[in-house]
């Protein structure tokens, strides 16, 4: 299986008050493994920040002035992506810019979900952890990643991170030696042994009887009574 773990960077919150993607980052899965194939690129927006969208970012205008617009990169964008599973966390939002940035190049590009599979790692984590936190920063200290160098929200750095994110996530016996089960034959042939000669008979010496008559009078004076109110003796089995 292809999997594509994407993140997106953007003027704002909302793709219907007209704002724009700024940075895209991906990291390629294989058979839930790591490639090293990633993609990042930043895209001028032509669009003003709101306030406070540039400072969690650390992008400027002025930065992206010389970046390419998004129909400049959509094809190679789209070729990345294209017939993958994308890991989004809160997908909605990512989709969301995606789409809108797509129709904007006219309807021939279509929408994302027609190119692709997606799967909503927040969506997973609320399941696993109802009524917690479930904001990248908290899964990775909740799950043991190291998320130390995290000092802006940046797209390839947040790829990153949630394919980490996810893949502890979804951890299974698969990935610890139970992905499918070990057919075992074994012929074990059994001889049959036949008894010879007569069988011992186990004889309790007196003094072994005696130590134990005392044993069970002292315990009956304690308790009121006695499961070994009388000795056995038996044959050994």
């Amino acid at each position: 299986m292809r999997q594509i773990v994407l993140d997106t960077e953007t003027t704002g919150l909302e793709w219907k008050k007209g704002n724009r993607i700024v940075e895209i980052g991906c990291v390629e899965l294989v058979e839930r493994r790591p490639t090293g194939r990633t993609y990042h690129q930043y895209i001028r927006p032509d669009v003003d920040f709101e306030q406070g969208a540039a400072e969690v970012t650390g992008l400027s205008l002025e930065f992206l002035a010389d970046k390419p617009p998004f129909e400049a990169i959509a094809d190679a964008f789209l070729a990345f992506i294209d017939g993958a599973e994308l890991v989004i966390h809160n997908a909605a939002f990512d989709i969301g810019f995606l789409d809108y940035e797509l129709s904007r190049l006219g309807p021939h590009y279509g929408d994302i979900r027609s190119r692709v599979t997606v799967e909503d790692s927040l969506l997973l984590a609320r399941q696993r952890y109802p009524g917690q936190r479930n904001s990248l920063d908290a899964l990775c200290k909740r799950l043991g990643v190291d998320n130390t160098h995290r000092q802006l929200h940046g797209a390839l750095l947040d790829a990153q991170l949630l394919a980490e994110v996810y893949l502890a996530l979804t951890a299974g016996q698969h990935e610890i030696g139970f992905a499918a089960p070990v057919e075992t034959r074994a012929t074990v042939q059994v001889t049959a042994v036949q008894p010879t000669g007569v069988r011992p008979a186990l004889v309790v010496p007196e003094a072994d009887l005696a130590l134990h008559a005392a044993r069970v009078e002292a315990i009956r004076r304690k308790a009121g009574q006695c499961l070994w109110d009388a000795p056995v003796v038996a044959e050994a089995v």
